[in-house]
């Protein structure tokens, strides 16, 4: 079996966001694989997909600090035609990727039991952000 969609996040300030729900409940398919592949591509570049902490929010905060600290918007960036966050936005979409390649078993992604799916949003103002989710396996 193989589905192919695109699931939509809603906009979220920037900053690092557990979304794991968010995409997994829009992926009705998921409940039919038995044993499979579940790949995200985050259609944008300048927010990135990474997995880390689903439980503190506090790890989420460290991160974003850590990042504004290491790739600051007021560097001197010659890209900056949207403004002073998005070259820096790009710079850390690279760092941490825009996809994620997870197994899923029985119905459910396989995450360790500190994992989520986090949306890094690295634009002050991202607007919404689109996922092609690609499921594969075979049906229950």
């Amino acid at each position: 079996m193989w589905v192919q969609q695109t699931v939509t996040l809603k906009a979220k300030p920037r900053g690092f966001h557990l979304v794991t729900e968010e995409i997994l409940g829009q992926l009705p398919a998921l409940s039919r694989i038995r044993t499979g592949l579940l790949h995200l591509l985050l259609q944008h570049t300048s927010a990135s997909l990474t997995l880390n902490e689903n439980c503190d929010p506090t790890v989420r905060q460290d991160m974003e600090r850590h990042f504004l600290k290491a790739v600051p918007d007021d560097a001197p960036y010659e890209h900056d035609y949207e403004g002073p966050d998005d070259m820096p936005a790009h710079i850390k979409s690279s760092l941490l990727g825009v996809s994620l390649l997870l197994p899923v078993s029985q119905g459910r992604v396989q995450l360790g039991t500190w994992q989520g799916i986090w949306l890094g949003e690295h634009r002050i103002h991202g607007g919404a952000r689109k996922i092609i989710v690609t499921l594969q396996g075979d049906e229950q």
